[in-house]
């Protein structure tokens, strides 16, 4: 699936364009991989224009990238055999061919391969990363956690639990979405954005405020958050999905120097500044996907055909837990 214009505004289909290529023949230490799933994420928006970032944008006309596992069926390396279950960055493909050393042979018998692009995976991490090191939840928090139905934030809430938090409240939009809070993700309350009044409904949810948010949306969310904050409260910015494809100024929050009278942080966060923590995620994260702990849903879209629209779904809200592509056999 290559990039075939780059988006105004919101993406449209068209902006996509599926094509059939030749896989080359393998040079000493590649592999071939036949994808069995692929990721779409919202930061994939941003690199879709021709602007600086932490990513290089995505280039007009070639395959578009980004997380996907799937199965070794050809190798010229010895440390990733024919049979292995990897993951790697060549996603929106079904085949790819790369180097052994950007595959991550994957321990399939602690769970399943599509785990690794979820709860096991980056957005899995973020949610740790952020809660530890970003904005770290301290024994008796109350906590925030925005986009809480999603990849991101459904996981998110139950770490806050982990951590010792006394409360955690999460934001999504709609009624399905915030039972699901509630019900499956563990959280104490659930506040539904499309309702509008969100600094009216934290109030009502945390009337002490907040100590600890994770932002992933932005705009009224992240002005809400501010103005429940408690003194020392923390802010983990790790995404502003509001805002992603505006074709105008985007509202943000009003009542900034509320985070200054309380000595709150607002810190940004990336989280390929923290892929040390991978090992220490994926282990306790393993054990708690085996005992029911953790608890995740996810989102699936079957055939590359229809990866641009799981990204629309993405970017519109479509998904509970974590939206994934299904490729190939996979798909059938």
């Amino acid at each position: 699936m290559r990039l075939a214009s780059r988006p105004v505004g919101r993406p449209v289909p068209q902006d996509f364009e599926l094509a059939d290529a030749s896989v080359p023949a393998l040079a000493e230490g590649q592999v071939l991989v036949r994808n069995t799933w692929m990721s779409v994420d919202p930061y994939m928006r941003g690199r879709m224009d021709d602007t600086p970032s932490y990513m290089a944008p995505f280039a007009l006309g070639a395959a578009l990238e980004g997380s996907a596992v799937g199965e070794v069926v050809a190798s010229r390396s010895s440390s990733v055999p024919v049979g292995s279950t990897v993951s790697h960055f060549l996603g929106w493909r079904e085949y790819a061919v790369l180097g052994a050393a950007a595959a991550t042979v994957l321990d399939i018998s602690a769970a399943a391969p599509e785990d690794y692009l979820g709860a096991l995976g980056a957005t899995g991490l973020t949610a740790y990363a952020a809660l530890t090191r970003t904005a770290p939840v301290r024994e008796g928090d109350t906590v925030l956690v925005s986009a809480a139905a999603g990849a991101v934030g459904s996981v998110a809430g139950q770490i806050a639990r982990q951590l010792g938090a006394a409360r955690v409240i999460g934001s999504a939009g709609g009624p399905h979405k915030t039972k699901k809070l509630l019900d499956v993700f563990g959280y104490d309350a659930a506040l539904d954005h499309h309702l509008g009044d969100l600094s009216g409904q934290l109030d009502r949810a945390a009337p002490e405020g907040i100590d600890v948010y994770l932002d992933a949306v932005g705009g009224d969310h992240l002005r809400a958050a501010i103005g429940a904050i408690r003194p020392g409260g923390r802010i983990a910015m790790v995404g502003a999905i509001s805002g992603y494809g505006a074709t105008g100024p985007v509202a943000g929050p009003d009542n900034l120097f509320r985070a200054a009278a309380r000595e709150a942080t607002l810190r940004g966060m990336l989280v390929t500044s923290h892929l040390d923590l991978f090992p220490e995620w994926t282990a306790k994260a393993t054990g708690l996907l085996a005992d029911g702990t953790l608890r995740t849903e996810k989102t699936v879209v079957d055939g590359i055909e229809h990866a641009p629209g799981a990204l629309l779904g993405v970017l519109g809200g479509a998904n509970t837990g974590k939206m994934l592509v299904r490729l190939g056999n996979e798909a059938r």
